[in-house]
């Protein structure tokens, strides 16, 4: 499934030849986003149509190895060790930055809030840092819906000129607040110093090799399919969200990179595949009938240590990542069914 994807990927009408020759680094590259980054770059490295390096930043050697053992001895992939909040040097030069370390499940931001913000601040001054010495050709910076708040109408398709307010005394913006002043260092190294950065706001995205632990309910929902349990919602599963498979975000993410505006924030979701949590519940179990799932609802069943969101941003507009050429087309029953699959293999 995986390779399927980034084969797909790779095929897209993108200027893939400006990596030919470059060094990208990667910082939480073993991450559920940016490890499909890192097998594409490497795809157009071994195919030829980009010869390009990948040093993959990572916190742990061994999740590394597990998630890339196929790319581990090779000359163009290199694995860096070391949390993002200590100074970065890659002992060479970079001409591409993906910033993607961050913790971005919930269940971290009740039990570790200080370690969600550092990363999305002190990590984030440190590659900018980083860019600004080697200047760099592009830098990519991930983002989160979250930045948006509490917007008064969330029915509406959330532009990113769209703001609402974020309580900053709750620790449930640990994310959301740290996200957001990392948007302003970019903008403000871009401005000062010309790094040239663009911002990912995704939306939720899903697909082959996200972390059934998440915390996050398709993350949880999947998890019930593989093990054949009825899903439980917990919450009357009214809150409606969109949801983009992997391969067409991570599309997206590179459209970005090689053709975004300098200091510009871009949605990347599939407004076509909005719906409640109970819908895609009911979706789910419908997708294979022969295992004999239901759903179920306890409302109030909350796990120790996660922090509910304020944020209502459920469905971005990603108008303006499209005028760039970007369309997903990962329908919500092909891409719940292919990731499911992708466990099963």
């Amino acid at each position: 499934m995986i390779q399927e994807d980034v084969e797909r990927i790779a095929r897209a009408p993108l200027p893939w030849e400006r990596f030919e020759g470059k060094t990208v680094l990667i910082t939480g590259a073993n991450g559920f986003l940016p490890a499909y980054m890192v097998e594409v770059l490497t795809h157009l490295s071994e195919t030829g149509a980009a010869r390009c390096r990948v040093l993959a930043l990572v916190r742990s050697r061994a999740k590394a190895e597990a998630r890339f053992p196929h790319l581990c001895g090779r000359s163009d992939f290199k694995l860096i060790v070391q949390d993002v909040c200590s100074p970065v040097d890659p002992g060479e030069k970079v001409d591409y930055i993906v910033h993607a370390a961050s913790q971005a499940s919930p269940k971290f931001y009740g039990v570790d809030p200080v370690g969600t913000l550092l990363a999305n601040t002190l990590g984030t001054s440190n590659l900018l840092s980083l860019a600004r010495a080697h200047q760099v050709e592009g830098f990519l910076f991930f983002s989160s819906g979250d930045v948006y708040g509490r917007i008064a109408t969330p029915e509406i398709p959330i532009r990113e000129d769209d703001y609402g307010p974020l309580d900053p005394t709750l620790v449930r913006s640990c994310y959301g607040e740290s996200k957001r002043l990392g948007e302003t260092m970019c903008v403000c190294y871009s401005h000062q110093y010309g790094v040239p950065v663009r911002m990912v706001r995704p939306a939720s995205t899903y697909g082959p090799g996200m972390a059934l632990d998440d915390g996050r309910v398709f993350a949880d929902f999947t998890a019930n399919i593989l093990r054949h349990e009825n899903i439980v919602i917990k919450s009357a599963g009214l809150a409606q969200r969109s949801f983009c498979y992997l391969a067409d975000a991570v599309e997206g993410y590179f459209t970005l990179l090689l053709k975004g505006g300098d200091r510009e924030p871009y949605n990347v979701g599939n407004e076509d595949c909005y719906v409640s949590i109970a819908e895609l519940a009911q979706l789910l179990t419908g997708l294979f009938p022969e295992r004999g799932l239901r759903v179920e609802f306890q409302q109030n069943a909350t796990a120790p240590g996660y922090l509910p969101t304020t944020v209502t941003a459920g469905m971005l507009d990603s108008s303006k990542l499209r005028a760039l050429g970007w369309k997903p087309s990962t329908g919500l029953e092909e891409g719940f069914r292919r990731t499911v699959r992708s466990y099963e293999v």
